[in-house]
């Protein structure tokens, strides 16, 4: 397996590295640096360097409601897929939701992202639903661990 570093974001350097990953794989709704650090104070952010070099980011939105349902989000840069840094995020991250408390896990994916659903449905995951946020123009396919 990699030699990933996974770090949480807490400093400015960290928090605009994780808003990179974000803002390049989520072109259609582009963070702020101060949204950013809001998404850090409710959500467990990690932030994957291969070195010094960025590779992803991941995102676990603790259970909030009876379901007990969070949502986990692991992102890798294009130049950096297929080398399993996605599976060692997700994995984390589903470690982390776990933790937590969670008993259902979802995701969230562009549809124009195929290789994010490709990669979602390898692991388990089903579309529940497909949605246009305000503004938008590329549909969300949220997915459900089965």
């Amino acid at each position: 397996m990699s030699q990933l570093r996974l770090v949480q974001p807490v400093d400015d350097t960290a928090l605009t590295h994780w808003q990179h990953v974000h803002n390049t794989l989520v072109p259609t709704h582009l963070l702020s640096l101060d949204e950013v650090r809001e998404r850090a104070g409710r959500n467990h952010l990690e932030v994957a360097y291969l070195g010094d070099e960025l590779v992803g980011c991941s995102t676990v939105r603790p259970p909030a409601d009876e379901t007990r349902t969070a949502t986990v989000i692991a992102r890798v840069l294009p130049a950096h897929r297929g080398r399993g840094f996605g599976t060692e995020l997700y994995a984390r991250g589903l470690d982390r939701a776990r933790e937590l408390g969670a008993r259902v896990i979802e995701t969230c994916v562009l549809s124009s992202n195929e290789d994010g659903l490709r990669f979602a449905e390898q692991h388990g995951f089903a579309e529940i639903d497909r949605y246009l946020l305000p503004g938008d123009t590329i549909d969300w396919v949220d997915l459900r661990l089965r």
